[in-house]
């Protein structure tokens, strides 16, 4: 069972959400979960597997959904339960239960590594995938020009699509996009990143959801702000939800001066593991209060 449920855990986290994983580590007395038990949770909540059910089941989840819904990289923890109203809370936390035992769970947040769908294989995407690479992230990527989504192009991609945008998002909704983490328009054409942007927002608006949410992919377009202000304008137009066209991030990487493909790849990977870290481009860290 507990195999299964790593499955199940590995599996969900590969099509790009979080997930928590609790593990019953040690137990003494009456409990109703044995030592190895598993219960793994993503959003919705959904989840596979058991601590043992009843009280003690229902304050795993709460704590797992805390580190679930938590922004940035959230840290696991040890937690060890009294299943008797009367246990002691500064050593355990204590349960309304007649079991009298003790649980020790530890509970682990598995992050998805990101994968980056490249809207567009140019010169940036190139060089964007390059670098992805060397930091263990995956790309995929999507072109209306074979030439530029060819395993030439890009050899790692673990998806290559040569297709049209239309027919591109025809097969893709709110959920299936949620296998990327991040979606970046690089498009050679202006008109072709407006339809994708149109296109990707539409579905995300119609299954409520807002980019850059947990278990929805961040999507960032290449482009100066004039492009942006155009962009927006045509998509307030057409009635896409403020929230989710504000939601969108352009221009895309951060601010270091960034020209040349190459530096571009640089300064949009530092910002999505900003972004990874929840952390705003430019905040302060603990560093700087040394």
């Amino acid at each position: 069972m507990g195999l299964d449920v790593l499955r199940w855990a590995l599996a969900t986290c590969d099509a790009g959400q979080r997930v928590v994983v609790a593990s019953v580590v040690t137990t003494s007395g009456s409990v109703p979960g044995k030592a190895g038990a598993k219960l793994a949770l993503c959003a919705g909540p959904t989840w596979n597997g058991t601590v043992g059910g009843a009280g003690l089941e229902e304050r795993v989840k709460a704590a797992m959904l805390e580190r679930l819904e938590a922004p940035g990289r959230p840290m696991g923890a040890v937690l060890t339960y009294g299943l008797h109203r009367g246990a002691k809370g500064y050593e355990v936390v204590a349960l309304d239960s007649l079991c009298g035992g003790r649980v020790t769970v530890s509970i682990d947040v598995l992050n998805p590594t990101p994968h980056v769908l490249l809207m567009g294989g140019g010169h940036c995407a190139v060089a964007f995938a390059q670098l992805a690479e060397q930091l263990g992230w995956r790309t995929s990527v999507q072109d209306t020009r074979e030439a530029y989504a060819t395993s030439e192009q890009h050899p790692v991609a673990v998806e290559r699509h040569v297709s049209s945008v239309e027919a591109f998002l025809a097969k893709e909704n709110a959920e299936s996009l949620a296998r990327f983490t991040d979606i970046l328009l690089l498009g050679h054409d202006h008109v072709e990143d407006r339809e994708r942007l149109h296109g990707l927002l539409e579905r995300f608006a119609a299954a409520q959801q807002t980019p850059g949410r947990l278990g929805t992919p961040r999507i960032g377009c290449i482009g100066s702000r004039a492009k942006w202000t155009s962009f927006r304008d045509g998509c307030m137009d057409a009635g896409l939800p403020e929230a989710v066209v504000e939601a969108v991030v352009c221009p895309i990487g951060l601010n270091i001066g960034a020209e040349t493909p190459e530096e571009i790849a640089v300064a949009v990977a530092a910002s999505i593991m900003a972004s990874e870290a929840g952390l705003a481009p430019g905040a302060p860290t603990w560093r700087d209060a040394l």
